[in-house]
């Protein structure tokens, strides 16, 4: 049987792709979860189409994690913090502390996209990854400096 994906499957390929499948697999699992439809020449006009939206979408999305990561590529953040005995950190700097320092520079990013393994702790000039999108990272300079 012949269908076109209106999703992405990960066993099949990508939305709007044409593709042949047995009957019983489109019949109980692709069309019932509105993965598919049925291959027709209205239906594959409607494909094309989605095709062309995706691809412009992609694109425009494509500029945008470029700017971004050109952005953050350009950027340093300073951290001012308390210091007791051996310069070892009152607290420790954390993911939110980096959002924060972003916004203040005007870079929107989502605080879970920082990549921070663990909290700072100490003094010095680390390398934090932001996660711009999926497989796509840029790392941002961050000095954690004594107040």
């Amino acid at each position: 049987m012949e269908i076109i994906l209106l999703q992405d499957v990960d066993t099949l390929g990508t939305s709007g792709d044409i593709l042949i499948v047995k009957p019983g697999y489109a019949r109980n699992y692709l069309f019932p979860r509105g993965l598919a439809v049925r291959s027709s020449k209205r239906n594959r006009a409607l494909a094309d189409e989605k095709k062309k939206v995706a691809k412009a979408r992609a694109m425009r999305e494509a500029k945008a994690y470029e700017a971004l990561m050109n952005n953050l590529k350009k950027t340093e953040i300073t951290i001012e913090v308390e210091v007791g005995g051996e310069d070892r950190l009152f607290g420790s700097v954390t993911s939110q502390n980096i959002h924060e320092a972003l916004a203040e520079k005007g870079i929107e990013v989502d605080r879970h996209a920082i990549l921070l393994e663990e909290p700072i702790k100490a003094l010095g000039i680390y390398d934090i990854p932001v996660k711009i999108t999926k497989g796509l990272n840029q790392e941002v300079k961050v000095y954690v400096i004594q107040s």
